[in-house]
């Protein structure tokens, strides 16, 4: 599937209400975690809240409606402001993609209860559903700067931990050029970012009952 096929204006509007609900809930986990967690600076600039203009970040929004990718929010949480520096970062870090597997699995389960699948409301909920998994399982992904990078991070005894930071360049340079393959598919080579992100979003639209919407 291509995920900007067949657009109507109808379907525009639900993509980005979609991804603009994702980024928010992502952004307001991992800052209201942060903030649980001890880090005094998501209170201080506001971010405990889910207006979506305290967390977009605008280049990256754009680029997503222009390309369909972008880095779409920020969150100034830190290990160094927390309590327990390891295991408080972990938890605010997990939050945000967990926060958008929550997300998907109430819609999920609205959707269900619905069952028009005719409607625009069934639309909007099959897109919310749909990019609330994709956001799950992209930043799960153990490549720098993306959370699945952070969690590994948290997760590995002090030895491996400073291996991993020295190497982050390294796994962003991956991800850069896995992302640019994806836009620019040489010839004979598969699509691996989108094998990496698209096999287990299908596994978990079809736990959800969603798989027809992939």
């Amino acid at each position: 599937m291509l995920l900007f096929n067949n657009l109507t204006p109808e379907l525009v509007a639900a993509i980005l209400i979609a991804v603009l609900i994702g980024m928010t809930v992502h952004e307001f986990a991992h800052n209201y975690v942060g903030h649980l967690m001890g880090d005094p600076v998501p209170a201080m600039e506001g971010r405990l809240t889910l207006d979506p203009l305290k967390h977009i970040y605008w280049p990256g929004f754009l680029m997503f409606v222009l390309i369909g990718f972008g880095i779409l929010g920020s969150a100034p949480v830190s290990a160094s402001r927390m309590r327990n520096p390891r295991w408080g970062y972990l938890a605010a870090v997990a939050a945000g993609p967990f926060s958008n597997l929550l997300v998907a699995t109430v819609f999920a389960i609205i959707f269900h209860a619905i069952g028009d699948l005719n409607s625009v409301l069934s639309l909007f909920l099959r897109q919310i559903v749909f990019w609330n998994v994709l956001l799950f399982i992209f930043n799960l992904i153990p490549l720098f700067p993306i959370d699945g990078w952070h969690i590994v991070l948290s997760l590995l005894p002090p030895e491996q931990a400073i291996w991993w930071q020295r190497n982050a360049q390294m796994t962003q340079m991956v991800f850069i050029g896995l992302l640019l393959l994806s836009f620019f598919p040489l010839p004979g080579l598969p699509d691996i970012f989108g094998l990496l992100i698209w096999e287990p979003t299908v596994f978990v639209l079809d736990l959800l009952g969603m798989r027809s919407i992939a």
